[in-house]
């Protein structure tokens, strides 16, 4: 084997360590270049979690009714997940809570901007789930039950696919056009620039699994599909960076729910109004 294809091997297992619960061995070095590297793998690896979820959903719907099997689906992609982009969701909207709680007694001025940058850095660093936080969260797995149980099987399918990989392809164009916003963090090593070869793979990975949307729903609803990723990561980066001025890894998971969210959206809208 040689040393490039082994070197591949080796992001591609640390994306899937990162991104799962599998226990998936090291193959090689896993410093701080190799985790970078792994990043390009991440569209890949999202969109296995999200075929994972699709055969989830194939199995049960042969006995369960159809919200039965999509919330069986949806707690399968959780549990090989460990819910990583959950719980980034929930602690995003704790940090952007904290404008209303933290630092409501502060006023207009000179560093409150700084002031409600750091409130809501340590809010998020917080483990205990505030009320912010646990809406999200409701909100959040509420609308992807109730978009996913209205498609039909094979859209379904190919929803939960094409949003796991597209969804991770949001999350590193946030990191290549935003800055990190900590010193220190769980996204700090991997909060590199992408190489040509990263650039390849990933956007090769992207444009994969919209060539499936396009081939196997409406060509309507499949641009329906792209505008609501696009419409996901920009209004949650609006949202965010505007406070902490760059990003961090519970961002990120944001950014990967809102993009999947806006997606499945999309795709509803592109069946209802086009079939």
């Amino acid at each position: 084997m040689s040393t490039a294809v082994f070197r591949e091997l080796g992001a591609l297992a640390l994306a899937v360590q990162f991104l799962t619960r599998l226990p998936v061995p090291v193959i090689g070095s896993a410093d701080t270049k190799q985790l970078a590297a792994s990043v390009r793998y991440y569209p890949l690896v999202g969109s296995l979690i999200g075929g994972f979820g699709a055969a989830i959903f194939c199995f049960a719907n042969l006995a369960l009714p159809g919200i039965v099997a999509v919330l069986l689906a949806l707690a399968a992609c959780l549990a090989l997940t460990g819910a990583l982009h959950e719980d980034g969701l929930a602690d995003t909207f704790d940090g952007l809570g904290a404008k209303f709680t933290e630092t409501s007694h502060l006023t207009d001025g000179d560093g409150t901007d700084d002031a409600r940058r750091t409130a809501s850095l340590a809010v998020m660093r917080d483990s205990r789930l505030g009320t912010f936080g646990a809406l999200a969260l409701m909100l959040a797995l509420g609308m992807r039950v109730a978009t996913l149980a209205s498609l039909e099987p094979l859209p379904l399918c190919v929803t939960l696919i094409a949003s796991g990989g597209l969804s991770r392809l949001s999350c590193i164009v946030t990191m290549q056009t935003s800055m990190y916003a900590r010193e220190n963090g769980i996204a700090k090593p991997i909060a590199q620039r992408l190489t040509p070869t990263g650039w390849i793979v990933s956007g090769g990975t992207g444009l994969a699994l919209l060539a499936m949307l396009f081939w196997t729903l409406a060509a309507t609803t499949a641009l329906c599909a792209m505008l609501g990723v696009v419409l996901g990561h920009v209004l949650m980066r609006l949202a965010v960076e505007r406070r902490l001025r760059g990003y961090t890894g519970d961002t990120l998971g944001a950014v990967q729910q809102t993009s999947e969210i806006g997606l499945y959206l999309g795709v509803c809208v592109g069946v209802g109004a086009w079939g």
